[in-house]
């Protein structure tokens, strides 16, 4: 029997919120990777600029991207244990995170110009 899709049951928002947060926990640039724990702690959060964000070298949709920024999102993620926030804020997915399928992968991304 294949694995049920989204078992978590995750609204739309925030199985956005974590494809993008793959994107970032996959970026040299962006996180950082503890080898022990298999967790991706993400070092650097993108702000949109007009009406698209720029995730690793993809560039999304502001609308599609607005989730990186609501506390509530990241707390709903924090809950279900794919992620973890410390008092300041700081983002670490879990390996149940990482290993999360999202349905998204790359479906509202696409290659930066710029």
């Amino acid at each position: 029997m294949p694995p049920k899709k989204n078992p978590l049951k995750l609204n739309k928002l925030q199985l956005r919120t974590l494809a993008l947060a793959h994107v970032l926990a996959g970026d040299e640039n962006s996180s950082i990777r503890d080898v022990n724990t298999g967790e991706v702690t993400l070092t650097k959060m993108p702000h949109a600029h007009g009406d698209h964000v720029h995730v690793g070298s993809f560039v999304v949709s502001g609308q599609d991207a607005s989730g990186l920024s609501n506390p509530a999102v990241w707390t709903a993620l924090g809950r279900k244990g794919l992620v973890r926030v410390d008092q300041l804020g700081k983002i670490t997915l879990t390996p149940e995170g990482l290993a999360y399928e999202t349905g998204h992968g790359e479906r509202f991304m696409q290659a930066s110009d710029h």
